[in-house]
C-alpha cells in the first residue's frame, strides 16, 4: 500500500463491491469492506456528490449515472487497430504466417489490419477487402458468435455462393460448421476464399462480453495441415483472448 492514498484506496474498494451487486446499504458496504462506518459512510457521501454513487428511495445506493459516461468514452476512444497490432505481430512471429483483423459490415467482414508473414510463399490480402460472413475462416468466426437472432436471420436469408473450391455452399453443412465453430471457439478454412489457402481464427470479445472482431492466422494450405493444426489453433485463440481482455472482456 506504501505510495498509494489509504482514502482513494478505501473509496476504490467501495465502489468494487458494486462490480458484483446492483445495490448495498451502508451497513453491507461496512461488513464487506471492513472498513469502519464513520469512514465508509464519509466516502460514501463524497462519491455521492460527486455522481460516482447514487441513493434510492429504500436509501440503497448504487452506480451513478456518471459510469456511464466514463464508460462510454473508454468505449469510443479503444482504436481495436492500434490496440490490436502489437499482439498481431508477436502472434506473426511465433506462426510465421499472416495475420488478419476484420470487423462486420452489414452482411460482410472488411479487413481492417493485418500483418504480412516474411515467409517467400505467402497470401496477399489487402486491408479494406470484405468477404461474406460465411465464407473464410475469420468471416465465419464473426457469424458463428454473432448473438442468436441476429446469426440466425443471416442464415434464413443469405444465398451460398461459391468462392474458391472450398466455399460452402449448403445450408445445413453451413449451419454445422457455425454450431461446431461456437463449441470449440474458432474456426478453420480451406480454399473458401482462394484456392490453395488456408486460415484458422477466433473470435474477439469487448468488455460487454459481445462479439467485437475476428482474428485470424491464414496462408498456403501446405502449411495448415493436420500435425502444425493444434499449435495454430491455440496460438489464435490465446491471442484473440488476450485482445479481448485489453478490451475489457472478462471471460464470460
Amino acid at each position: 500500500m506504501q505510495h498509494k492514498n489509504k482514502t482513494v484506496v478505501r473509496s476504490m474498494d467501495i465502489l468494487n463491491l458494486f462490480i458484483t451487486r446492483p445495490a448495498l446499504s451502508i451497513n453491507e458496504m461496512v461488513e464487506l469492506s471492513k472498513i469502519p462506518k464513520t469512514s465508509v459512510h464519509r466516502m460514501v457521501k463524497s462519491l455521492e456528490d460527486m455522481g460516482f454513487l447514487q441513493k434510492d428511495a429504500l436509501g440503497r445506493y448504487s452506480l451513478g449515472l456518471l459510469f456511464l459516461q466514463f464508460g462510454q468514452l473508454v468505449a469510443d476512444r479503444l482504436d481495436i487497430r492500434h490496440l490490436a497490432l502489437p499482439f498481431m505481430n508477436q502472434l506473426r512471429d511465433e506462426v510465421g504466417e499472416a495475420v488478419n483483423l476484420i470487423v462486420k459490415d452489414g452482411q460482410d467482414a472488411i479487413y481492417i489490419e493485418k500483418v504480412d508473414t516474411q515467409h517467400p510463399v505467402r497470401m496477399y490480402t489487402k486491408i479494406g477487402r470484405r468477404a461474406p460472413l460465411y465464407a473464410g475462416a475469420c468471416a465465419r468466426v464473426i457469424l458463428a458468435f454473432l448473438p442468436d437472432e441476429e446469426r440466425e436471420k443471416y442464415l434464413g436469408e443469405i444465398e451460398l455462393r461459391p468462392i474458391g473450391k472450398g466455399t460452402i455452399t449448403e445450408h445445413h453443412t453451413l449451419c454445422e460448421v457455425v454450431e461446431l465453430s461456437r463449441q470449440l471457439g474458432y474456426t478453420i478454412s480451406y480454399s473458401e476464399l482462394e484456392n490453395e489457402t488456408a486460415a484458422v481464427a477466433a473470435p474477439i470479445f469487448d468488455y460487454t462480453g459481445r462479439l467485437y472482431a475476428g482474428l485470424s492466422i491464414a496462408g498456403p494450405e501446405s502449411r495448415f495441415q493436420p500435425d502444425r493444426l493444434p499449435l495454430l489453433i491455440e496460438k489464435v485463440k490465446e491471442t484473440a483472448i488476450l485482445i479481448s481482455r485489453q478490451l475489457g472482456w472478462n471471460g464470460q
